[in-house]
C-alpha cells in the first residue's frame, strides 16, 4: 500500500501578550536582557496574603480593550484572546477564509471569575470560543481544548492533524487564562506557590508562580504565507499515577517524547533545544529530568519559560511554542530565568543565559494534573 503524504504545516504568525509586553518582540527583548515579569503583589481581591506572580497592568488592559472590545459582550478573557489573535494575523498578513479557517481555543478556566455573577451558559468555554471566532470573522465551528496544563500543546496537535488531513487550510490556535482568586487559592491549598520568583530545575526551587497571558499561533498549508517554523509532530500519554502528582519515573513522558520523535522522523540526538514544562515544583522538574534521560534527549540545551512569566495554565503551551518559533528564527537558545544550580537527579544542561545556537529541531513538553503529558517537535524552516 502506498504511503499517504501529509501536507507540511507551518506557523505563519505567532504573538504573545503578558506582563512583559503586548507582542513577541517585547518578550524576546526581555529574554535577551534576562528581565522577568514576575513581581510581588498585595491584592486582597485575589489573596488575603501577599503573593508573587505575573499579571497585566492597568495600562496594558486599556490597550488590550481598545483593540479587542469589538463587541460589549466580550469578557476580559475573551478580549485577551482576540487581541493576541489579531496581532498574529497582522504579523502574518493573514485574512481568514471564513469557511476554511479553524479556531482552536486552549484554556483551563476561561471566565471562571464570573462564577456566581453570570449565567452558567456565559461561563461555558464553547460560548467563549464562539464569541472569539465571531470577532475574528471565522464561521467554522471552533474547537475547545481544556486538558489541564497540557492544553496548549494538545491544541497545536489538534490544529496540525486537521491541516495535515486537508480538512482546513488554516488554523488559529489561541491559548489564554486569567489570573484569578479561584486558581491562586487552589495552588495555595497545595502549598505549591513560591515565596519569590520561581526557579525551574534549580536546587533552591520551592514552587510555582501563576501568570496571566495569551498566545496565538496561525498555522497554514497555504504557500502564499511566509513560514516562520514547521510543526512536525506531537504525541500524548498519561501516567495513571495520581490526580495531581506526576510520575516518579518519567517513563510515560518519555513514551510521548519517543512517539513524537518517531512521527517526526528524527533521532533523539538531533534535538537541539528543549522547552520544558518546568513548573519549579520539586516533583515536576525531577520527573522531566528522568524522562529526558530515558528518551536520550538530555544532551539538548533546556529551559523553562515559566521563570519569566510564571505558569500561565491553558496559555502556557501556546505561549511557550510561540517563543520556540522566535528562537528558531533568531537561532538563539533561550536562557532559563532563575536558574543557578542544578537540582534534579539526572544530568541536564539547563541554559543560564540566552545565547546564539545552531537550532534545527526543538522539543516542547508539557505535563498536567491527572498525569497527562504532551510533546511536540518543531523545526527550522
Amino acid at each position: 500500500m502506498a504511503a499517504i503524504l501529509m501536507k507540511p504545516v507551518y506557523a505563519v504568525g505567532a504573538q504573545v501578550i503578558s506582563a512583559l509586553g503586548l507582542d513577541t518582540e517585547a518578550h524576546w527583548d526581555a529574554v535577551k536582557q534576562g528581565k522577568i515579569g514576575i513581581q510581588r503583589f498585595e491584592d486582597p481581591a485575589l489573596s488575603p496574603t501577599t503573593f508573587w506572580g505575573s499579571k497585566f497592568s492597568d495600562e496594558q488592559w486599556r490597550d488590550i480593550s481598545a483593540v479587542a472590545r469589538v463587541a460589549p459582550e466580550l469578557s476580559p478573557f475573551e478580549q485577551m484572546c482576540v487581541f493576541a489573535a489579531k496581532a498574529a494575523m497582522q504579523q502574518a498578513g493573514f485574512l481568514p477564509d471564513a469557511k476554511d479557517t479553524l479556531l482552536v481555543l486552549s484554556t483551563t478556566k476561561g471566565n471562571i471569575e464570573w462564577l456566581g455573577r453570570a449565567a452558567d451558559e456565559r461561563l461555558l468555554l464553547s460560548t467563549s470560543a464562539n464569541l472569539i471566532a465571531g470577532a475574528l470573522g471565522i464561521s467554522v465551528q471552533p474547537a475547545v481544548v481544556a486538558h489541564a496544563c497540557i492544553s496548549g500543546v494538545v491544541a497545536t496537535q489538534y490544529a496540525l492533524r486537521n491541516l495535515q488531513a486537508g480538512r482546513y487550510r488554516h488554523a488559529i490556535v489561541v491559548g489564554a487564562d486569567r489570573f484569578t482568586r479561584f486558581v491562586l487559592s487552589g495552588f495555595q491549598s497545595f502549598q505549591a506557590v513560591a515565596d519569590g520568583p520561581c526557579r525551574p530545575f534549580d536546587a533552591a526551587r520551592n514552587g510555582i508562580n501563576l501568570g496571566e497571558a495569551a498566545g496565538a499561533i496561525i498555522f497554514s498549508t497555504d504557500e502564499r504565507y511566509a513560514p516562520l517554523a514547521q510543526l512536525l509532530s506531537g504525541s500524548t500519554s498519561n501516567d495513571a499515577n495520581h490526580i495531581s502528582g506526576p510520575s516518579r519515573t518519567g517513563a510515560e513522558l518519555a513514551l510521548a517524547i519517543g512517539r513524537a520523535l518517531d512521527a517526526a522522523g528524527i533521532d533523539a540526538t538531533q534535538v537541539d533545544m528543549i522547552s520544558a514544562h518546568g513548573t519549579a515544583t520539586v516533583y515536576n522538574d525531577e520527573m522531566e529530568s528522568k524522562a529526558f534521560a530515558l528518551s536520550r534527549v538530555n544532551h539538548a540545551a533546556t529551559h523553562s519559560f515559566k521563570g519569566y512569566i510564571g505558569h500561565t495554565l491553558g496559555a502556557a503551551g501556546v505561549v511557550e511554542s510561540a517563543m520556540i518559533i522566535k528562537s528558531l528564527q533568531e537561532q538563539s537558545i533561550i536562557g532559563s530565568a532563575g536558574f543557578s544550580e542544578l537540582g534534579v537527579s539526572e544530568p541536564l544542561p539547563v541554559s543560564r543565559q540566552t545565547r546564539a545556537g545552531n537550532l534545527r529541531y526543538v522539543l516542547k513538553t508539557a505535563s498536567g494534573f491527572g498525569g497527562c503529558n504532551a510533546t511536540a517537535i518543531w523545526a527550522k524552516v
